[in-house]
């Protein structure tokens, strides 16, 4: 495959929209909890979404302060936004709060940024949703000079200081000239769990989406910089395909429903409710299943053959907190090697369950 390298290791990351259906304070104790059984297990990253007001696409919209409390509740796991809306956010305040983020965290941070998704949150802070790709283009520059320690405008320099981070930036994006921005950038790409099809061919794989937009990525990628592929999947593990599927079928027709209601992006056209549960699985792009069943529906997605990190989240079937914890134990002890991924020799075994 054109465009294909051999990552030395591949890394195994846990993400979360924070959609525990509980009050937002027990979502993040909830989260706070999955990210460190994610560890005890070996996962190398943990990422969070940021979302503004719509509680059912995500629950989080401040991730530093909600990673600066994971960081002291953690040890070893790296934690990384997925994504921040850089857009809406004040450059200068964004390169200074993850600054200390990472300070606090030990050196653990990864930022992932993005334009955004949801068309309606731009009003609340008096923008206009179609300035998107200016704004994000003029903040993510403003970021860079920060952390580069560049005078800002007026002469400031950044303190502390943060040049450790800008080898630690990666770009989201759909599209084949997000993939070569972020590459010519020399920053890291992340490829989501789903994404529209186009009126032209609506039943394209998920790899025949995103396939392109790694090649024009490694096009761009300057000589001698090492790639940073995200791929981001939904994932959902049980002991039994029964009690999987029970589960999905449970959390996948809520999605819809939530998805019609919301207009959200993408996907509140894609399937009807009352479609039949297969339907549902292949529309959302979601492996589900007992152990076997995950396995082999992964190693079907050919993209996942070309990233550096496979990132596995449960949205959007959003089981109970009990099985997200035991989809995240079979994910690492039995899926995950089987693709590959073999555990960091240096992580403690159980040590940060401990510190909950």
């Amino acid at each position: 495959m054109p465009g294909t390298f051999t990552s030395p290791r591949k890394r195994l990351g846990f993400f979360s929209r924070l959609l525990d259906d509980v009050p937002a304070a027990e979502r993040y104790r909830l989260v706070t909890a999955q990210i460190a059984h994610a560890e005890a297990f070996g996962f190398d990253s943990a990422w969070v979404a940021q979302h503004h007001f719509h509680e059912h696409e995500g629950g989080l919209p401040s991730p530093f302060v909600f990673l600066a409390h994971v960081a002291s509740r953690t040890r070893r796991i790296r934690l990384g936004t997925g994504i921040v809306t850089l857009p809406l956010e004040n450059a200068v305040r964004t390169a200074e709060d993850a600054i200390v983020l990472d300070l606090l965290s030990g050196g653990r941070l990864e930022v992932g940024v993005g334009t955004g998704g949801t068309p309606a949150s731009f009003a609340a802070f008096g923008l206009d949703s179609d300035d998107r790709a200016a704004l994000f283009e003029r903040q993510l520059a403003t970021v860079r000079d920060a952390w580069a320690g560049r005078p800002l405008p007026g002469g400031d320099t950044l303190y502390p200081a943060g040049a450790q981070l800008l080898g630690r930036l990666w770009q989201a994006t759909f599209s084949v000239s997000g993939g070569t921005r972020a590459g010519t950038a020399g920053d890291g790409l992340m490829l989501s769990r789903t994404q529209p099809r186009t009126a032209q061919a609506p039943d394209a794989s998920l790899a025949d989406l995103q396939d392109p937009i790694i090649d024009a990525y490694l096009a761009a990628l300057p000589p001698g910089r090492t790639p940073r592929i995200v791929g981001s999947r939904s994932v959902f593990v049980a002991d039994t395909r029964k009690e999987a599927l029970r589960l999905a079928e449970t959390g996948l027709r809520r999605a819809v429903v939530q998805a019609a209601a919301t207009g959200q992006i993408g996907l509140a056209d894609r399937v009807r409710a009352d479609a039949p549960l297969d339907q549902l699985i292949a529309a959302y792009d979601v492996h589900v299943g007992a152990p076997d069943d995950v396995i082999a529906s992964l190693r079907a997605d050919r993209t996942l053959a070309r990233v550096t990190d496979l990132v596995c989240q449960v949205h959007s079937v959003d089981p109970p907190h009990a099985a997200i914890l035991r989809s995240i134990e079979l994910t690492a002890t039995v899926v995950a090697p089987a693709l590959g991924w073999a555990r960091d020799t240096g992580v403690p075994d159980l040590q940060s369950l401990a510190l909950l």
